[in-house]
């Protein structure tokens, strides 16, 4: 064992510990999968994330550096909150003329190279191509409106929002419905879900979108508090649907009290999805 750097980053907010929290090991040379997986449990956050130098071909394309993500369970090639929280805390360490000047971070990890960059007091990353889309079955429909106790025809609009986690994402006809929702862990085991629902008539510095995520964890369904890479789908879906605008804010967590907030900005290459991230710990751990 060695002492190891580290931080605790809250991601998708400005205000400490009110959006979602990550754990990053920023040098995570000589650890081992089944290390990297024990440490995530240990930490009982959704996530945790390992910093490595660039393999040889990442390094070859501009890799500034190189992580690992971990969630309960298994590792992830790639994830949103852990994307710029890894980022935020990799900048933190290497402060300098030379990183604050940087128009682009590209990080590398399971799902090839992010591109990351500042926008304002945020970071945002380029969001991956979907994996899978189109409509759910009816089933799965069925399925999932009886699992969140709302009738079939509450379900508007449906998708799946597949990036790497297979999300499937619904659209009910308000955020109130999105907050009320209380769902059935068992109708709903082994679907990573995400519902959205709009805000009707919110200011346009307010969120135009409630999103909430659940997913299979060590005690039945687990509710994320922000999760970078279903609204990154989400927004894929529903702007090239027509249900979204190509910029728009998001709130997720409320339900959690919490006050995540995604910004999403459609561009004509790219699909940006940001947000605000602060430290909360940083010290070492014996690892």
């Amino acid at each position: 064992m060695k002492a190891r750097l580290f931080k605790q980053v809250d991601v998708f907010t400005a205000v400490p510990y009110r959006g979602n929290p990550l754990a990053v090991v920023l040098d995570g040379a000589d650890l081992t999968p089944a290390e990297m997986q024990n440490f995530t449990h240990w930490t009982n956050l959704s996530e945790c994330t390992f910093l490595l130098p660039p393999t040889t071909a990442g390094r070859a394309a501009g890799a500034h550096y190189r992580v690992r993500i971990f969630c309960t369970g298994r590792e992830l090639p790639f994830a949103g909150h852990p994307t710029l929280g890894s980022c935020h805390a990799w900048l933190e360490a290497n402060a300098s003329s030379h990183t604050a000047a940087l128009p682009v971070i590209l990080q590398e990890c399971g799902a090839g190279l992010i591109r990351l960059r500042r926008d304002g007091p945020r970071l945002a990353f380029a969001a991956p191509p979907l994996l899978r889309s189109g409509p759910l079955t009816d089933a799965d429909v069925s399925q999932i409106a009886h699992g969140l106790g709302i009738d079939r025809a509450d379900i508007l609009h449906h998708a799946w929002c597949a990036n790497g986690p297979h999300w499937r994402g619904v659209y009910l006809g308000s955020a109130e419905q999105v907050l009320a929702l209380r769902p059935d862990p068992v109708l709903l085991a082994g679907m990573d879900l995400g519902v959205v629902g709009p805000w009707r008539g919110a200011a346009s510095t307010a969120p135009a979108f409630e999103v909430r995520a659940f997913f299979p964890g060590n005690s039945g369904l687990t509710e994320d508090p922000v999760t970078g890479s279903l609204n990154a789908a989400l927004a894929q879906w529903l702007i090239g649907a027509g249900l979204a605008p190509p910029h728009y804010l998001a709130a997720q967590g409320t339900a959690m009290e919490r006050a995540g907030r995604v910004y999403v900005e459609q561009t004509d290459t790219d699909l940006w999805i940001g947000g605000e991230t602060i430290t909360c710990i940083t010290g070492t751990v014996q690892l």
